[in-house]
């Protein structure tokens, strides 16, 4: 057994006693006993040095800060209270202007319209996309298509919606479709631009039609020659001209292209190059009413029954009418929905993104007990994915809302100059009033402040959301 006494490197020799048998050994400083000038000291030196070297660090970014944003933002507002020169003052007049003014007033309105419908359908479109897409293999594929448009710019964006809704079917690929749905369920006119030479026996009729200028009779062949129809515009089955026979007791005739390519040809007579005017339609009228009537063939003859005799030979004005040539796009009723379309085309992408990404992060477990305990996939997405993904529709949704009160780009190139007063938007409005021919830049500055004011409501409620998910 070890003893203190062995002088063993473990021997602990017995403290010091006082005579009242307490130990000796100085007993721990408290915190209150430290001297002044000591660690408390030293660290709020630390703290202080490193206040310094963080504002030192910020310095760069406050100064941009308050030259780019905060210095700008008073300006205007000092601005927006004094008139075009900018010498006088002129109270709220520039305000006032605001809600007076046909065309700002145009610009508010139409404002409203993109907060609304531009928002709720890129993210409603955002959301089905996401929810179709999720369990499909070929889902990443379809979303990096749908993703892609938001690779190109507003500018490059506006220039291929300007050509999309081209009012020329040739050039205009939304009226090439509309035009071509509509031909499919309604015919279109053959011969728009076909009318008589005064040479021919025919005459301008009422409403757009050309009559004989003399009754018909039976046993005599009839002759209809028109011209401007271009040779190229001619259905492609349509065949040579052929005079038509003599018959008893039957009007016959031929309606024909009076046009030889190349010239040569004589009015009123059939040439060997002139084309019949297929399908063009013959109606016989006696005393204002149409008593029969006829198609002519692949070489412009026809064929009238005998109650056509005395008659007068009419082309009714459907012949000639113009082609259906679509929507007018661009024009002032729809100039707003087609931009707004534009929009969507672009968006839709990004809200998607998110969303799916959101929805990735869904726990599973929730979902499949929701699907054992009955519910169907309807009641699973309204009932549970929509309210679990209502944070992210609010991000996704906040701030497509700020985007679209600040568009200008896709407004400013799709409009044309005939329809850009009822697209008119308030930062289209903005440069029109401060760079524009009459130039005003108090109600440019006013116009600046008003869009301000309607960004703050919808920033101050992100930030909001943004401190309260972070509390979580």
């Amino acid at each position: 057994m070890t003893t203190a006494a062995a002088g063993g490197a473990d021997a602990v020799p017995p403290a010091d006693k006082h005579p009242s048998g307490q130990s000796s050994l100085p007993s721990p400083r408290k915190p209150s006993d430290a001297p002044a000038g000591g660690p408390e000291r030293s660290r709020r030196s630390v703290t202080g040095t490193r206040r310094v070297i963080a504002a030192l660090f910020l310095a760069p970014a406050l100064v941009l800060l308050g030259a780019l944003v905060v210095y700008p933002i008073v300006y205007s507002v000092y601005r927006s209270f004094f008139d075009q020169t900018g010498t006088g003052f002129a109270g709220l007049d520039n305000y006032k202007a605001l809600f007076t003014d046909d065309t700002i007033r145009t610009a508010v309105k139409n404002n409203a319209i993109w907060v609304v419908f531009a928002p709720t359908v890129s993210t409603v479109l955002g959301l089905i996309f996401a929810v179709l897409t999720e369990r499909i293999r070929w889902g990443t594929a379809f979303k990096l298509i749908v993703f892609m448009p938001m690779a190109i710019s507003m500018l490059a964006a506006g220039i291929i919606f300007r050509l999309v809704y081209d009012a020329a079917p040739e050039r205009g690929v939304a009226n090439a479709v509309w035009v071509g749905v509509h031909d499919t369920f309604a015919e279109s006119a053959g011969y728009p631009k076909a009318h008589p030479l005064p040479v021919h026996p025919l005459k301008a009729g009422t409403g757009g039609s050309f009559v004989t200028k003399a009754p018909v009779r039976a046993g005599q062949p009839v002759q209809l020659p028109l011209v401007g129809v271009a040779p190229a515009k001619m259905p492609t089955d349509a065949k040579p001209a052929k005079a038509a026979a003599g018959g008893a007791g039957k009007i016959t005739g031929t309606a024909w292209l009076d046009f030889t390519r190349g010239g040569g040809g004589k009015p009123n007579v059939i040439d060997a190059k002139e084309l019949g005017l297929k399908d063009i339609e013959i109606e016989a009228v006696k005393d204002g009413k149409v008593v029969a009537s006829a198609t002519a063939a692949a070489d412009g003859t026809f064929t009238l029954p005998a109650s056509a005799d005395g008659a007068e030979l009419r082309l009714p004005a459907s012949n000639f009418k113009e082609p259906y040539n679509g929507v007018e796009w661009l024009g002032p009723t729809l100039v707003t929905p087609g931009i707004i379309g534009s929009y969507v085309w672009m968006w839709a992408g990004f809200a998607m993104v998110l969303i799916a990404a959101g929805l990735a992060g869904l726990p599973r477990e929730l979902l499949e007990a929701a699907r054992v305990d009955g519910a169907n996939e309807w009641q699973v997405f309204r009932r549970i994915t929509v309210p679990m993904l209502a944070p992210v529709l609010a991000v996704v949704l906040v701030t497509l809302m700020i985007n679209v009160l600040k568009i200008f780009d896709l407004v400013f190139i799709i409009a044309p100059g005939s329809s850009q007063d009822d697209a008119n938007v308030l930062a289209l409005q903005l440069y029109r009033s401060s760079f524009g021919t009459d130039a005003d830049l108090g109600i440019g500055s006013a116009i600046a402040v008003l869009l301000l004011l309607l960004v703050l409501p919808v920033m101050f409620f992100n930030v909001r959301r943004i401190r309260k998910e972070g509390r979580r």
